[in-house]
């Protein structure tokens, strides 16, 4: 089988040698079925590491640069049904937080490991809490400054309209610097917490959204900040001048000390997506940056919208990815999505965003992680048989440091699956000044990798579609990671097995 995989790849190499674009795919493996879990860590000591587990078994893969596999290290320290595995990587060294329960208490776990995926030391405990037998043990996560020198693991409880919270500040040698404990008054069923974030300084920092019933938009949102050696929150309200949003999405600007918060908005509760609203904190002065309302034209709307009426041509749009610039600018994108159930178009915008608990540079833009993250593919939402899944155009929007709009564009696309929807949706990465947007065409019967090139100043260049001449290989472009300055990891699959393709461009 490995021969083969590599005859393959240099006749894949051949088309693409004048883009410079080269594929290279890692062997599949029989147990690395589609209900394998896995985590791309990235490059480390010129090796490729990712981190799986099937299963309840853990393991770590480490490949060489040409996606041959150099050894796979069993983690059998972990134990059976531990949940929430994070990782955290560097250079030559990547830490497992995890956690399992035993009894009636819930155990938040730490390790180091090294590029080869050996065990640098025993793993420590970090936190207990006792959940009791049938208790909530789902209250662990575990972020990370975007320079890394700073981990949080924290910890939610809600009782009695109270959430509760302990958070863990650690080093880049997950060494505790401060540990603090806080609570807010919580209603589960009319506020809504945005992703949370810690900023390179250490400051812990989310947003809440406020609705007046649980079917309508919201009519106010909140800034919760903490600072790294602080046991009390502040909470800035943010007026929204009689609008209303849905679901914010945050992104911590570390270069220019800002938070640059997004959402959607409505001019009546529960009417239509009006345009986008933009609010920039900035964190030295702690004032308001901007604060600004971006309504969409009727020409964007009719560009945007995939079929049915003008009006509604943003409803079912979500926004994806912030990709931040170093003057404090940044690039927007969001894409439109919904999902059909056994015939019955009874999608919901409300239940997709509220029905969950809570919701280094590269050249000239800051690089950007995926949305999707690490490939779960039993937490997907609407899970189900007889449900089709639609993924259509993509907005992208230039915005000043100030959160005026420069340009916008929309990459038009058109993809539905049923019941499986790994293969759709798109990824981003950024290569000198440059935005590639990578999806599955899906419009043949085979699926071609699309690379949509977008330059700075919003124009859209196509490049040649990447494809394999041997059929079964599908990538999986959502779950892609960037692990180089040219170099993106695709996650693909081969007759129902899992392999990685390292692409160069």
């Amino acid at each position: 089988m490995k021969s083969r995989i590599v005859f393959l790849s240099l006749l894949f190499f051949a088309p693409l040698l004048l883009q410079a674009q080269q594929i290279l795919f890692s062997e599949p493996y029989r147990e690395d079925g589609q209900e394998m879990n896995f985590d791309i860590l990235g490059r480390m000591k010129g090796n490729v590491v990712i981190f799986k587990n099937v299963r309840w078994h853990y393991a770590v893969n480490v490949y060489d640069d040409s996606m041959q596999l150099k050894d796979k290290v069993e983690l059998d320290f972990i134990p059976g049904k531990a949940f929430n595995v994070d990782c955290v990587a560097y250079p030559d060294y990547f830490f497992l937080i995890y956690q399992y329960q035993k009894r009636g208490v819930l155990y938040c776990m730490g390790v180091k490991l090294d590029a080869e995926g050996k065990k640098m030391g025993e793993p420590i405990q970090l936190d207990t809490t006792e959940v009791g037998i049938m208790g909530d043990n789902k209250i662990y996560s575990t972020i990370n400054s975007d320079d890394k020198k700073r981990i949080m693991v924290f910890k939610t409880q809600r009782k009695d309209d109270r959430a509760n919270f302990v958070t863990l500040l650690y080093d880049n040698q997950l060494q505790l610097i401060h540990r603090s404990r806080f609570s807010m008054d919580y209603d589960n069923h009319k506020q809504a917490f945005g992703d949370f974030f810690t900023d390179n300084e250490g400051n812990f920092v989310f947003t809440v959204t406020d609705r007046k019933t649980s079917r309508e938009n919201a009519s106010s949102f909140s800034l919760i900040s903490k600072g790294p050696l602080s046991d009390t929150v502040s909470v800035r309200n943010v007026p929204l001048q009689n609008n209303y949003i849905d679901e914010v999405k945050m992104k911590v600007d570390n270069v220019n000390k800002r938070y640059i918060v997004n959402s959607f908005y409505y001019a009546e509760r529960s009417g239509n997506i009006e345009g986008l609203y933009t609010y920039i904190h900035d964190v030295v002065g702690d004032s308001v940056f901007a604060s600004v309302y971006t309504k969409f034209s009727d020409d964007l709307k009719e560009l945007a919208k995939s079929s049915g009426s003008r009006k509604l041509a943003f409803n079912d749009f979500f926004i994806r990815n912030i990709v931040l610039k170093k003057d404090g600018s940044f690039v927007l994108t969001a894409e439109d999505y919904s999902t059909q159930s056994n015939g019955i178009n009874n999608w919901n915008r409300y239940d997709y965003l509220y029905g969950s608990p809570y919701s280094s540079p590269y050249d000239y833009y800051y690089y950007n992680p995926s949305y999707y993250g690490i490939y779960r593919p039993f937490n997907s939402f609407n899970n189900q048989n007889g449900t089709r899944y639609y993924y259509d155009n993509i907005l992208v929007i230039n915005m000043s440091k100030k959160g005026i709009p420069e340009w916008t564009n929309i990459i038009n696309k058109q993809q539905f699956t049923d019941d499986n929807d790994n293969y759709l949706s798109f990824n981003i990465f950024n290569t000198s000044g440059e935005i590639h947007f990578l999806f599955n065409d899906i419009s043949k019967r085979d699926k071609l990798l699309s690379d949509n090139v977008m330059t700075t100043d919003g124009t859209v260049k196509r490049s040649p579609t990447l494809r394999t001449y041997e059929k079964g290989f599908e990538f999986m472009p959502r779950y892609a990671k960037q692990i180089a300055a040219r170099q993106v990891i695709i996650p693909s699959t081969y007759r129902g097995q899992i392999c990685f393709a390292k692409i160069d461009f």
